[in-house]
């Protein structure tokens, strides 16, 4: 593990004896005291997870607002100061470079946040997209450290803890706060499918909080829970449910494309041609005895294969086993009856929503 990068917490995370492995160039926590325990923490109290191998991307510049536009599938130029859109970034041919989160500061200001095991990748194609426009790129995620407190407790929890009022900060937006002597931004997004903040500081300020939380009781978590939790939310990981092989629309992502507006972001076109003639699609799937679904398990329908598992447990909140799927098409239907070959025996299941539980977001602040 020599050649791996640290977080400013590594040191707090041997410390609780926390498994570590290497994942997008860092040495991070896998778990802790056990996955079911930290993923049922999140569900059901408050948890929190050291996500400061996360990318951020500054982008600014009079031309910012056109250019995030021309790069991202969602829209920004109707976000209030202060708001989150969530996304992707598309090569030409509409699959995908990378999903990420647009934070806007203003209209010549965004941050943007993208996943860990592609920061290098999409900062060169950020880049390469912006002679066009006058902006100024910087690949910031060396100065932002961040942890992501998540679960009903969350907001009460960071108010005893920080004393830091959350309440009126919206589902889906930012602001600026004060701890101590430091400067954070928070953010109320989540991945989990519960109530969550993301808190993005510098390192000394990242370990201080850390170090509070960690006395007021907040359930330390590691990957392997922030796995099952945003699968259990149906939220997809970049090379699972979507990957430069994959269109927004294939992974059941309409939602977040603009496909109607005037903006011809990239991928656009290709989008549009395919809109009416998607081959497959990300679905959900259900087995009906008691067997994992892992991902790469091939899918099949009266013996011919017509898909594989993208994201597969054993549920922790739901105790069955149920997965994503790449799916053919005309297979994709709602309880189609379909079989998982799971090593060399053939698994009866079938095809359902991908609405596993109820997200539990507060939306009662904000626009």
């Amino acid at each position: 593990m020599e050649n791996l990068s640290k977080t400013c917490l590594y040191d707090k995370h041997i410390q609780l004896g926390a498994k570590m492995e290497g994942f997008a160039g860092y040495e991070m926590p896998i778990v802790y005291t056990g996955i079911k325990e930290e993923h049922l923490a999140v569900r059901n109290n408050v948890g929190m997870f050291d996500v400061s191998h996360m990318g951020e991307i500054i982008v600014k510049g009079k031309d910012a607002m056109a250019f995030v536009e021309s790069i991202f599938t969602n829209k920004v130029e109707t976000l209030d100061f202060g708001q989150v859109a969530y996304g992707m970034m598309l090569y030409e041919n509409g699959t995908i470079v990378d999903d990420l989160l647009v934070y806007k500061l203003n209209n010549e200001y965004f941050l943007l946040v993208v996943n860990a095991s592609n920061v290098a990748k999409d900062y060169n194609w950020i880049v390469e997209n912006s002679d066009k426009f006058d902006v100024l790129i910087q690949n910031a995620s060396e100065d932002y450290q961040e942890i992501a407190v998540q679960g009903p407790e969350a907001e009460k929890t960071l108010l005893m803890a920080l004393n830091i009022d959350l309440s009126n900060l919206g589902f889906f937006y930012f602001a600026n706060y004060d701890f101590k002597n430091h400067h954070l931004l928070i953010s109320r997004t989540g991945y989990t499918g519960e109530d969550g903040f993301e808190i993005y500081a510098s390192a000394e300020a990242i370990r201080e909080i850390w170090d509070v939380l960690i006395e007021y009781h907040v359930v330390p978590c590691g990957l392997g829970a922030r796995d099952t939790l945003r699968f259990e939310a149906a939220l997809p990981l970049y090379g699972h449910e979507i990957s430069d092989k994959i269109t927004p629309l294939e992974a059941g992502l309409k939602f977040f494309v603009k496909l109607d507006s005037d903006y011809n972001f990239i991928g656009k076109k290709a989008l549009l041609d395919q809109e009416e003639n998607i081959s497959r699609r990300v679905v959900g799937l259900e087995l009906t005895e008691r067997s994992i679904p892992r991902e790469g398990y091939e899918v099949y329908k009266d013996n011919q294969l017509i898909g594989h598992i993208t994201t597969g447990y054993l549920s922790v909140s739901l105790e069955k086993p149920i997965a994503m799927a790449m799916i053919n098409r005309p297979h994709t239907k709602k309880n189609t009856e379909i079989f998982v070959k799971v090593r060399n025996r053939m698994i009866p299941g079938f095809i359902r929503d991908k609405k596993f539980l109820e997200k539990k977001y507060n939306k009662t602040k904000g626009a």
